[in-house]
């Protein structure tokens, strides 16, 4: 099994910019895919991004298109998110997952197996 802890996460004003990170931990990652998700006060988990193994075929969610960027390091055994021109329509709770291996970057949540405990990202106006 594998355990997954999302950093990074916190208080930002509109328009400015956050870094998250997810570290595993318990076995090595680097032939799965990765992706990020959200999950907003009272509504249902929303797909983000995903990346795969090696790094060249990534998918994100219209919304965040031109603002997130997805990347991996996989000697670190990490996936990070780099989030700019925040809105507060951004303010969820960001997590982590890991999904097939040696497969495409994938958005579907239901394919995907372990997941962090999530980190918060609050945006203000």
């Amino acid at each position: 099994q594998v355990q997954l802890v999302e950093s990074g996460g916190g208080l930002v004003q509109a328009g400015e910019s956050l870094r998250l990170s997810c570290a595993a931990s318990g076995r090595t990652i680097s032939t799965y895919v990765l992706g990020w998700f959200r999950q907003a006060p009272g509504k249902e988990r929303e797909s983000v991004a995903s990346i795969n193994s090696s790094g060249n075929n990534l998918a994100y969610v219209n919304s965040v298109k031109g603002r997130f960027t997805i990347s991996r390091d996989n000697a670190k055994n990490t996936v990070y998110l780099q989030m700019n021109s925040l809105k507060p329509e951004d303010t969820a709770v960001y997590y982590c997952a890991v999904g097939p291996r040696w497969s495409g970057a994938e958005l579907d949540s239901s394919k995907y197996n372990y997941w962090g405990q999530g980190t918060q990202v609050t945006v203000s106006s």
